[in-house]
This record gives C-alpha cells, structure tokens and sequence, in this order.
C-alpha cells in the first residue's frame, strides 16, 4: 500500500472520527459537515456527489450516517475506504452511546441536562434545514424536478401516515426514468446538474 494512499485512508478516519460526535438527529446533519471537509477543504468529491450518496444513504436500510460514511468512503477510497470510514463514524457514537448509558438513569432529570437537550434538539432543526437547502440545490435542476419535490412534500405532509417512504422513493426513481424516456424520445437534453436558471428548462 503507497504512502499516499495510507494517508487518504488516515484522513477518511479521523475526518469521520470527528464528525461521529455531531450527528445528532441523524445523518442529514451530517451534510454541512462533510460539504465542508470532503468538498471545499479536500475536493473529493462535488457537491453533486454528496447529494447523490444521502439520496442513496436514504433509500437502503440502515442508519444514513453509517451508510453515508461507507458510501463516501467507498467513493474515495474504494473497499479499505468504506470500512475505515464507517469505523471512524461508529467508534465516537458506539463509545458515546455506551458513557451516556451509564450515567443516564442518574443525570436524565437534572435540569442542566434536559435544557441542553432542548438547545440541541433547536440546534438539529437548523443543520436539517440547511442541509435540505444545500442538497435542494443541487436536486432542483429543472421544473420536472421542482414539481417533484413539491409533490412529494405535499404527499408527505398530508399522507405520512398512509404512504410508506419507500414508495415515495420508488416513485420517484419511476418517475425520473420515465422523464427521461419522454426527453430523449423528443430529442431533448436531459439536465443533471443545474448550469442555467430553472425556468429556462422545459419538460
């Protein structure tokens, strides 16, 4: 194994290694996090990519931290790559989980700690929505894929309670195909990216 490959293998740990910590709430508030190593500070990966792996993380079982790690690591570093990283993303969270068990029974009623609980459950809020944000601009190519997001906030809003996620997942990967079938049957380009304003795209 090259030195510089040890390296990238050693970069991927300890960056999941930090970011394990602040996963509260779940994996989504992670992206902030990873944009900023893996995309502005190492240029690993495009924002793009990052999208595309939390879709992914999204759609198969699992945690989407954990999965989101394997992937990105796997992305950067091949097999070693996603072993390494989910290492790194579960050895803080596993050692945390295992303290916080300990002691929970005696420090859950204390006022100190349900008000940090509070101010971190706001602090989530905000992680989640920027990175609906972040991820929004880069999922929002063209009105066909506007129209679906608003479609499926809606189905989500109004029928969370008869509508399993993975329908709406699947419904969407459908969807997709079948946009595209229609674009490439009219001759058309099928947008990936956004390069231009929205409104400049037609179905």
């Amino acid at each position: 194994m090259s030195f510089e490959r040890m390296k990238i293998l050693w970069q991927l740990f300890v960056m999941f290694l930090k970011i394990g910590p602040v996963t509260f709430g779940g994996g989504y508030a992670m992206i902030p996090i990873i944009e900023r190593e893996v995309v502005e500070k190492r240029k690993w990966l495009q924002s793009e990519d990052v999208a595309d792996v939390f879709a992914v993380s999204g759609s198969v079982p699992g945690a989407i931290a954990i999965n989101s790690a394997t992937f990105i690591g796997y992305r950067i570093a091949g097999v070693m790559g996603a072993i390494i990283a989910t290492i790194g993303i579960l050895l803080p969270t596993f050692s945390i989980v295992i303290i916080y068990s300990i002691f929970f029974l005696g420090m859950k009623e204390h006022p100190k700690v349900e008000a940090a609980f509070i101010s971190i459950r706001a602090t989530i809020v905000a992680l989640i929505v920027f990175a609906a944000y972040k991820t929004g601009k880069t999922a929002a190519v063209d009105k066909a894929s506007v129209m679906m997001i608003v479609m499926t906030v809606v189905l989500m809003y109004f029928f969370h309670s008869y509508i399993h996620p993975i329908i709406l997942i699947a419904g969407g990967a459908i969807s997709g195909m079948t946009i595209v079938a229609v674009r490439t049957k009219l001759g058309r380009k099928t947008i990936l990216q956004k390069e231009e304003p929205i409104y400049d795209y037609m179905i």
